[in-house]
Parts: structure tokens; sequence; C-alpha cells
């Protein structure tokens, strides 16, 4: 097997890339990925330079990885700013460093495009293998798989990556008709608590839309962005997308597109939430508000999700990082993981004590949560056994 690093997806030619992508996930679409690198979502200037895996045998393409060298951690949902101030305070740098990831999306998933499955792990060799090379001739100091499959994950983890533990929301199809069936699962107390905060969507004149890529028109799409970099501003920040990026992606994987947008009374575009899809799992990303209105967070970003989840038959329900209140509207905590190659060995000695040490708190922490969850007590014991 060769390994070969490209610095832009314009280097591999699409039908190659798409020839070894087996599934729908949709953030390893060659469109999404190109799209971020068109509109200089993706740079060396936003921190991103592009620096993909390419992996042949006999001339040909059979397998693929993102990859990025980061000089900075923004954007990137798996924190490590700790272990660049503790380089830093040794008189080391941290970066550059090598990143396989979705920019701005901290969405699990697979990181690994193959032809063949079985040769996974072959493949994950010869990239490891590559990129501590890599690592060491060009002086970066690490390499790190993030939110990958936990199959992908202990391939890696068999090539000397040290894994890390953390966490999430998700919301699980448990072959429900509608969202009533869905309430049904749920404790008395909190499925009226639902109805009420939905009854007030109704009482505030409130009209919810979802609508697919093709459904997207200009108006609604400048709507949404405006929502989108308000939600930023009011953190001090601005959104790491550009509005070229939106326009870019619902022409290019329209079918992998939701917007959900809410209309006041008088007609006007008031909040929206966009939303990725495959054929199993609804990925719920960016939302925006102009005005505040009571529980409209919650329909918008969670309700409308379920609902769509339930039309289309899918398994599952993505919203997004953090938020203990999604718990007790039926997203259940669960661990998420990511695997990182540290080159200086003093340091992946401690990293590998702090992730241990790190991975013991978050399974606690997840098994209390777990303990809130709304769902009847059987219903929670049946949901856990499919995750």
């Amino acid at each position: 097997m060769i390994i070969e690093f490209v610095g832009s997806l314009s280097d591999i030619p699409k039908e190659d890339w798409e020839k070894i992508r087996l599934n729908e996930y949709p953030f390893l679409k060659y469109d999404f990925l190109k799209a971020l690198e068109d509109t200089k979502c993706v740079s060396p200037e936003s921190g991103w330079s592009p620096f993909h895996i390419i992996v042949k045998e006999e001339n040909r393409i059979i397998g693929a990885m993102p990859m990025y060298i980061k000089t900075d951690s923004q954007g990137e949902f798996i924190f490590d700013w700790s272990w660049a101030d503790a380089f830093y305070r040794n008189g080391l740098d941290y970066y550059p460093k090598l990143v396989s990831s979705i920019p701005f999306t901290p969405a699990t998933g697979p990181r690994l495009l193959s032809m063949d499955k079985k040769k996974n792990k072959q493949i994950i060799s010869a990239i490891s293998n590559a990129l501590q090379r890599l690592a060491q001739e060009n002086n970066f100091s690490s390499s790190h798989v993030l939110l990958a499959d936990k199959s992908e994950l202990n391939l890696f983890s068999d090539e000397g990556f040290s894994i890390r533990t953390s966490y999430s929301f998700h919301w699980f199809n448990n072959g429900y008709k509608d969202f009533e069936y869905f309430l049904k699962d749920m404790t008395s107390r909190q499925r009226k608590n639902i109805k009420k905060e939905r009854q007030k969507i109704v009482d505030q004149n409130i009209e919810m839309i979802r609508l697919n890529g093709n459904e997207i028109n200009h108006e609604m799409l400048e709507c949404f962005y405006q929502f989108y970099q308000v939600t930023y501003l009011k953190r001090g920040m601005r959104g790491y997308l550009n509005f070229e990026f939106f326009k870019k992606i619902i022409d290019m994987i329209p079918e992998s597109i939701l917007l959900v947008l809410a209309k006041n009374k008088i007609g006007n575009y008031v909040a929206g939430a966009f939303n990725f899809h495959d054929d199993k799992k609804l990925y719920g990303r960016y939302w925006g508000c102009l005005e505040e209105y009571d529980s409209l967070h919650f329909e918008t970003c969670y309700y409308q999700g379920i609902e769509f989840c339930i039309e289309k038959g899918l398994e599952s329900f993505d919203p997004g990082v953090q938020g203990e209140h999604k718990i007790k509207r039926g997203f259940c905590p669960i661990e998420t993981y990511s695997a990182h190659w540290i080159r200086d060995i003093r340091f992946k000695e401690a990293i590998d004590d702090f992730l241990n040490r790190e991975r013991e708190h978050i399974l606690e922490y997840n098994k209390d949560r777990k303990s809130l969850l709304p769902f009847r007590s059987e219903i929670t014991s049946d949901l856990y056994e499919k995750i």
C-alpha cells in the first residue's frame, strides 16, 4: 500500500472519492468537504490546511481520510487547550498538529473511506505508520482522529493511539408511528411538560416549516444565515461558516439537508435550524433566532427533528454538542470517542494518565445522567440494550 497526502480535494477526482464512500454519511461526501474548501471556510487562514490521505494499491485508490494541518484547536469540539498549554509551559510547540475530523462538525461517524472493509486493519496500520513518520520528519506534535466510529478507533488503538472518551446526547427511534407514540414511552409528568412546550408555540402564533434542500429559496437562506451569525455574535464570536458555503451546499447535496424555520404571526421568519441527514440519522448542526419566544428553541431544534426522524424512519437524531436540558426531552447520554497519538513519549504518558481519569469521570457522569431519563423504566432498560 502507498500513502499519499494531498493539499486539496481538487487533487482527487470526485469519482475516485465517491467510489470508496460506501455509506450516506453526509459529512464525508465529496461535495460537502469540497464546499468547505471552495468557500475558504477551510483554509490556512482559518487554521485548517487540507492535507488529505489517499491510500493506493496497484495504482488505484482503495482508501482515503479527510486530514488537516491545524495551527489551533478551533472548530474541533474535542478540547485539548490544556494539552497545548502544557506543551508551551515546557518550552515545546503543540501546533502544528495533524487532525482527521469534519471541520466545525462534532458529529460521530466514519472517518475512513474504504472499498473493502476487510482491508481496514491493513489500511489503518499503513495510515498510522505514515502519520507517525510525517510527524517525526516535519515536527508535528501529534495526530488526532476525532469522533470516529468505534470500530475504526479500535484499529487506531492497536497502532498505539490513545483513546479519549467524551459524551453526547442522542435520540433513538423505538419504532414510533408518530410523535404521540414517542410521548407514550415517557413518564406522565414529562409527557405533559413536552405537550405544554409545544402548545406554547401554537399559543404564540408561530408556524413551523420543514424544508429539504431543493425547497430552500434565497430569502429563506438569508434569514437563516442572519439567525446563525446573531447566535455567535451573542457570544462575541463570528460563525465559522460563510454565506457562500450555505448557498453552495444546498445546491450540491440538497438530498442531505433539512432546514427548519419558524414564522411569527405576521409572517416573518424569526428562527431556524439547519440540519443534515443520511438514510439512518439526523444531525442537528446550526441554530439561531432574532427574537426570544418561549420554548421556540426546543421546538425548532428538537421536536421538529424528532418528527422528521419518525416520518422518514430514521434510527436516531444527534442534535449537537452538550446540553443536559436535552435529557428530559428524550435524548440519551452516550459515549463518543477519539484517538490521539502524541510524539513526545513523556507527554504521551501524562496524557494517557489524564485520559484514564477523564474516562472514569465521564462514565460515572453518563451513568448518573441516565437516571434522569424521562422514559418509563421498562423503556429505559430496553433502550440501553439497543444502543
